[in-house]
């Protein structure tokens, strides 16, 4: 065979028909080496390989699909008889998750590029709370910084009630107030427990459940600078189309009770939320 093109049998050198779909010789060749367009003919005295023009609707499939993100595995069940359509439905819901978490990422991105001043140290983290299990403690304060002398009394009946906490350790406290209050503070304090226990005049247990979307910060320092935690959060919320669905969690990582200095205190607040 000494022409590029065999008229009769339509017949086409690789070269020619790389150039006639755009597609190139690497991507024929690999195309062929995985089963999914074979060589029409192959010369066998020079290995040379000719494409037919009966094999162009095969390749615009494969080309078309792969432009829309089909792995080659996925085109080579539907050459084998899955129906197209249902891949093209179970791509179609990949595509789209895809798509919401890109969303959630330029929100994160917007929300810092949009910070001002006091919030735009704080970076933002959008995640889900697991379920859990609390011992809390309910009760109102007269002023915020009142809130760790109630501590120990709790620390006390748990203790009694043979509580152990669970591992890694979760402790929160929930401010039920539907506005900025300076006393009469409605707080609940709450630790993370391995089991349910029974209620006592002072602790109450129950199973929080999952909050499938946190927009979080974290803020290292006094609790004084806690406000600003609160604004950045605030502000991310308003700038990406949140609203608040339930009452904010501080939780509490590093504290009076294990560093020497309030410059390493660590709170992380969590706002649960849903998209607007």
């Amino acid at each position: 065979m000494s022409t590029d093109c065999k008229e009769e049998e339509k017949l086409y050198r690789i070269g020619i028909f790389s150039k006639m779909n755009h597609v190139t010789i690497k991507a024929l060749r690999h195309y062929d080496d995985v089963g999914l367009l074979k060589p029409q003919y192959i010369d066998p005295e020079n290995g040379y390989r000719y494409y037919s023009s009966s094999q162009l609707p095969t390749l615009h499939q494969l080309l078309a699909l792969r432009k829309i993100g089909y792995t080659l595995e996925e085109i080579k069940q539907v050459q084998n008889g899955v129906d197209e359509a249902t891949l093209l439905q179970r791509k179609k819901q990949q595509i789209m998750k895809e798509i919401a978490e890109r969303t959630t990422m330029l929100a994160q991105l917007e929300g810092y590029l949009l910070s001002k001043d006091a919030v735009q140290h704080y970076h933002v983290v959008i995640k889900s709370l697991p379920k859990v299990i609390v011992a809390s403690m309910r009760t109102i304060l007269p002023t915020y910084n009142a809130v760790f002398s109630y501590v120990p009394a709790m620390g006390a009946e748990m203790e009694r009630l043979n509580c152990e906490c669970a591992e890694p350790e979760y402790c929160f406290n929930v401010y039920h107030d539907h506005e900025y209050r300076e006393e009469n503070i409605d707080v609940e304090i709450c630790q993370s427990v391995t089991e349910m226990g029974t209620d006592s005049e002072l602790i109450t247990f129950k199973e929080l459940p999952e909050v499938e979307t946190a927009v979080c910060v974290l803020h290292k320092g006094s609790y004084a600078g806690l406000p600003q935690a609160y604004a950045a959060l605030v502000h991310f919320i308003e700038v990406n189309n949140y609203q608040l669905m339930e009452s904010p969690r501080e939780n509490y990582i590093d504290g009076i009770w294990n560093k020497d200095s309030e410059e390493d205190w660590l709170t992380e607040i969590q706002f649960p939320v849903q998209k607007a």
